[in-house]
């Protein structure tokens, strides 16, 4: 059984439901062994990169390890590729598994498991490692698409920082309802209206759908002639984020050149403070992408897609 120290602060990612997972997981687990909740911290990595690892002993959840972390007492759990190998920190570490699902394992060697964590834990490891092949896939996305349509801390707020209650949540009626109708329409309107930011990256503007199975469906598609495919969004706090996917690892190279990071073919990034709208992010992400661009507009007339970005 691994010995863990009693953290200060448990540390997860903001943006997905592998953190929200993995967040509440450590929490639990940290309640049964010191009797205590455990503060917990969610963060985009942007503002995670920014963060000064202050603490004496911390619990870090869905962030990849690097030397920064490398501290007595820190425990990081995690699956994204990774380029260091700790020295003082102790790192339980599998790519072949969600944060999410490496957390359970801790809670299932404390006898903390469920026949409905295992659901969860289960739904969560097929949408974040998207497996396309597994028979929950759909409904595994819908899942994964709390997070991102209710955002982190709202869900953590309405389920009262209990994991079970994402089972059957009746939010996922809403969830299935637009993807049923929303996503074909979406997908149509999508395909048409994918721009260059350079010769290997498109940014598909999208209107209505689920983005993440949107993108993939392009990604597949042989017209499509973009090895690496990204899509923008607006946060509740009006800082520009980016969401990169691609199928044979090309993503997360585009993700470090925009300081952000993630999975090799599913990552995210933050656009500079300086950025707060969608056409300065197009035009930043260009510079930064293709820096020997030449002017004028790309192929679908980018000025229509700034007015229908900013609209939605």
């Amino acid at each position: 059984m691994i010995s863990l120290p009693k953290p200060e602060v448990i540390l997860t990612h903001e943006s997905d439901l592998d953190g929200l997972v993995s967040g509440l997981l450590l929490q639990r687990l940290a309640r049964h062994l010191f009797g205590e909740t455990i503060p917990l911290e969610a963060y985009h990595y942007h503002a995670w990169r920014l963060r000064e690892p202050t603490e004496n002993q911390a619990w870090v959840a869905d962030f990849a390890f690097e030397p920064r972390l490398d501290k007595p007492n820190w425990v990081i759990i995690d699956h994204h590729t990774t380029e260091h190998a700790p020295q003082r920190a102790q790192l339980i570490h599998d790519p072949g598994k969600s944060a999410g699902r490496l957390c359970y394992e801790l809670c299932l060697s404390r006898g903390l498991g469920t026949p409905i964590l295992d659901r969860i834990v289960h739904l969560n490891d097929v949408a974040d490692l998207f497996l396309e092949e597994d028979p929950d896939f759909i409904v595994a996305g819908d899942y994964a698409n709390l997070v991102k349509v209710y955002h982190f801390w709202n869900l953590h707020a309405l389920v009262e920082a209990d994991l079970e209650a994402l089972v059957d949540h009746p939010l996922l009626n809403v969830i299935a309802t637009k993807r049923t109708i929303e996503d074909p329409i979406g997908l149509a309107w999508s395909r048409v209206n994918t721009v260059a930011l350079s010769p290997t990256v498109g940014l598909v503007n999208t209107v209505v759908g689920n983005t993440n199975l949107i993108v993939y469906q392009i990604l597949e598609s042989d017209e499509n002639p973009y090895p690496v495919l990204m899509t923008l969004y607006r946060r509740p706090n009006g800082i520009v984020a980016a969401s990169i996917r691609s199928r044979n690892g090309e993503a997360l190279k585009v993700a470090e050149k925009l300081q952000g990071g993630g999975h090799p073919n599913a990552c995210g990034a933050t656009m500079p403070r300086s950025i707060r709208n969608i056409p300065d992010a197009i035009a930043y992400l260009q510079q930064v992408l293709d820096p020997g661009r030449s002017g004028g507009e790309s192929p679908n007339s980018l000025e229509s897609l700034f007015e229908a970005i900013e609209k939605k």
